[in-house]
C-alpha cells in the first residue's frame, strides 16, 4: 500500500490514533518508519537473520491485530521496542526450555548407556516431523522447505514461486503456527533448533 505524501509528515501519536481506528495508511507509514531500525536491534540481540525477521514481522502482525485495543502509556518508539524486546526475551526463554529438554533426554541416554533407544527415538521424532510437515497445504509446505531445507530467504523463495515476499513471509508463519500446535511445544521448539 502507497503511503501518502501527508502521512509522512504526522507523529508518532497522530498516527497511533489513525492505526486505533483502522487506518492501513497509517500501518503501512508505522512499518516504514520502525521496519528497519526494529530489526536491526532484534539481529544485534540474536544475531540470526531469519529469526530477527519473525520476530518484527510477528510484532507488526500483532500491532495490526490489536490496533483497536491500542492505548499508548508512551511514545509509540518506546512501545514498538519494548514490545519487540518480549518477543527476543520469549524466543530465549524457548530455546533455554528447548535446550534443557535435549540435554535431558541426552543424560537419560547416557545413563542408560542407550545409544540404540536414543537413535531409535530421534528416528521417531523426525518421523513425526516429517509426517506433520507433509501433511501441510502443498503451497505451505513447498514454501516451508525451501525456507527450512533449502535454506533461502523469504526474497528467493517469493523470486523462485513468483509470489510476492508478503505471501512468503505469511505462509512461513502460519506452517510454523501449524506445526507447533501439532508437535506440541518441546518437539516443535526441539525441530526448529
Amino acid at each position: 500500500m502507497q503511503v501518502k505524501p501527508e502521512y509522512i509528515q504526522l507523529s508518532d501519536l497522530e498516527l497511533s490514533t489513525l492505526l486505533s481506528e483502522g487506518d492501513e495508511i497509517a500501518y503501512t507509514e508505522i512499518y516504514n518508519r520502525y521496519h528497519g531500525a526494529l530489526y536491526i536491534h532484534v539481529f544485534n540481540k540474536l544475531r540470526h537473520r531469519e529469526d530477527s525477521r519473525d520476530i518484527v514481522h510477528d510484532l507488526f502482525i500483532s500491532l495490526w491485530n490489536k490496533r483497536e485495543q491500542l492505548v499508548l502509556k508512551t511514545t509509540l518508539s518506546s512501545y514498538l521496542y519494548t514490545a519487540v524486546r518480549y518477543k527476543v526475551f520469549d524466543l530465549i526463554s524457548h530455546r533455554d526450555v528447548a535446550s534443557r529438554y535435549v540435554e535431558s533426554v541426552s543424560g537419560f541416554s547416557e545413563q542408560e548407556d542407550g545409544m540404540t533407544d536414543h537413535t531409535i527415538r530421534e528416528k521417531q521424532f523426525l518421523a513425526i516431523i516429517e509426517q506433520e510437515i507433509a501433511a501441510l497445504p502443498k503451497k505451505m509446505r513447498a514454501i516451508f522447505e525451501l525456507s527450512r531445507n533449502g535454506n533461502l530467504s523469504h526474497k528467493e523463495i517469493a523470486a523462485q514461486l513468483e509470489l510476492s515476499e508478503k505471501t512468503v513471509k505469511k505462509q512461513i508463519n502460519n506452517s510454523l503456527k501449524i506445526l507447533r500446535k501439532k508437535l506440541g511445544t518441546a518437539l516443535f521448539t526441539a525441530f526448529i533448533l
